[in-house]
């Protein structure tokens, strides 16, 4: 018990410093502050930029956001883990535990938003750029007319301007295509970026058709990875909901056993371990699924 409120004064103490060492800010903003400073300090440099453009883009959480998201985890942490042992201390261990995930669901989400931008950057990318050769005949006019045109946002508005001045510079667009295949491994940016080859080397002279079927493929494609976005919502909520009941399997044991029966059982510690072992594994599971969950939007 001594532990207990230990931990709980600690807790109070530091609100009251933060808030007293910033007494003109929120106190949510200044903690929110504190993490982003050691985010910035120890974070790569990938997630940094991808952190910053989500960021940009108005996506990121609010200070709010966060504390709530902390006490969430942490409480249902707690519960669950106070009717598997019924320990405080092990309810304390397990609220940590879940509090110290948050930054990896963060990083997760953050890739998500950063992928979804990406793809439709990248659509807009290949849709104009077959729009612009229609009209300009050439595929390094057409990278100019998109450049140019405003419809793109960094890192991709950067990229192409890469694309244009190693064509420029080089006097052909092969390292061009083989430096935009390399950064966005799409198959619409792939198959667009062929059939340009093509053209410029094969020099053929009517290949509106061809450019037709790719818009409409490009189409068919983004329809498709929208769809697989719905689905993936559905899927992650009936996720969810399943492995919080898989936690809950331990309560049809205390009914079945009895509360006393199951508090003795609980004082064997082979038993202890096995309830670790399907909490902990349980976690890992759900871990896994939130991976899949924000990966690969917009894959192909």
């Amino acid at each position: 018990m001594t532990f207990i409120v230990f931990l709980i004064i600690t807790f109070i103490a530091f609100f009251v410093v933060a808030y007293r060492a910033k007494k003109n800010e929120n106190v949510y903003k200044f903690i929110s502050d504190q993490i982003g400073t050691v985010y910035d300090k120890v974070a790569p440099y990938s997630y940094k930029e991808i952190r910053k453009k989500v960021k940009n883009l108005k996506a990121d959480y609010t200070p709010r956001q966060y504390i709530t998201q902390a006490i969430l985890f942490a409480g249902v942490a707690s519960v669950i883990s106070y009717l598997y042992f019924y320990s405080i201390i092990w309810s304390i261990i397990y609220a940590l535990l879940a509090v110290s995930i948050i930054p990896y669901i963060t990083y997760l989400r953050y890739k998500k938003v950063y992928s979804e931008f990406i793809f439709e950057q990248i659509q807009v990318y290949a849709t104009n750029v077959i729009m612009e050769y229609q009209t300009t005949k050439s595929f390094v006019k057409a990278l100019e007319g998109v450049y140019s045109s405003g419809v793109l946002e960094d890192p991709v508005l950067t990229d192409v301007k890469t694309m244009l001045d190693m064509a420029y510079e080089r006097g052909q667009i092969d390292d061009s295509i083989d430096f935009m295949n390399t950064k966005y491994p799409y198959h619409i940016v792939r198959n667009m970026h062929q059939l340009f080859l093509q053209v410029t080397k094969e020099g053929a002279r009517d290949v509106s058709g061809s450019l037709d079927n790719m818009s409409l493929d490009i189409d068919t494609l983004v329809e498709g990875v929208y769809r697989d976005r719905i689905d993936r919502e559905q899927f992650h909520k009936q996720f969810i909901t399943y492995g919080l009941m898989l936690y809950l399997l331990v309560a049809i044991i205390q009914l079945l056993l009895g509360q006393d029966q199951y508090l003795k059982m609980i004082e064997l510690w082979y038993i202890q371990i096995v309830l670790h072992a399907i909490l902990l594994s349980n976690s890992y599971f759900l871990l896994n699924g939130e991976k899949y969950y924000n990966e690969n939007v917009g894959g192909e």
